[in-house]
């Protein structure tokens, strides 16, 4: 499967239209996008030359403004970008590259450009996550389910867990998709903080799930 992904990326690639004659130096954005985390790690430019040596050696090689040269990321540093995906936008005049980064992105050693952390986010799981672990670290709220739960110790929170994956397998034998969802958001919830109890989160669950899929 994966080698039908990557032939359909090179495919898509070798068909891209991309004009560089709409700046008068010839270059197109190129944003460039961690392909995990799905955050930007940072801007450059490419002329054609650039953009056929990325594609050439899958390390993604920008052209130099100040120092007017091609200039492949990394190559003083180490700290490669290599090119998973690219795709060009409606107007074909700027590129997204998906990579995945080899170090640090920005020449000041921060993961962006925009000094910001490169941390898989997961959305609103994520800001619930956040939650459970304010009410773990700060169990003084006596009215807080979530702390309750910590405070009676990891063999309450497992069996809730297990209560919860019974009730979800129960309704998913019957007809009613609103019970289903709510059981399953239940079955969520109650594992995120089992996860917490154990000291991990869910990025460590989806990490062996990507080593699997390798």
């Amino acid at each position: 499967m994966q080698r039908l992904e990557k032939e359909k990326r090179t495919k898509r690639q070798d068909k891209m239209n991309i004009d560089f004659s709409k700046d008068k130096d010839g270059l197109v954005p190129a944003i460039v996008q961690d392909a995990i985390t799905k955050n930007v790690l940072m801007l450059g430019y490419m002329n054609e030359e650039a953009y056929q040596k990325t594609l050439d050696t899958k390390k993604v090689t920008f052209f130099s403004r100040s120092k007017q040269r091609l200039w492949t990321k990394g190559e003083e540093s180490g700290n490669f970008l290599h090119l998973v995906d690219l795709k060009e936008d409606c107007d074909n005049d700027t590129l997204l590259l998906s990579v995945n980064p080899q170090g640090p992105t920005c020449h000041k050693g921060t993961a962006t450009c925009w000094g910001e952390g490169n941390e898989q986010n997961f959305g609103f799981i994520s800001t619930l996550e956040n939650v459970i672990s304010e009410r773990k670290n700060n169990p003084e709220n006596e009215k807080s389910y979530v702390a309750s739960l910590f405070k009676s110790g990891i063999n309450k929170i497992a069996q809730k867990v297990g209560e919860e994956a019974v009730e979800v397998v129960i309704e998913a034998k019957d007809q009613n998709d609103d019970l289903f969802l709510n059981e399953s958001a239940d079955l969520l919830f109650h594992y995120l903080i089992l996860l917490q109890q154990k000291g991990y989160s869910l990025k460590d669950v989806v990490e062996v799930l990507q080593k699997r899929h390798k």
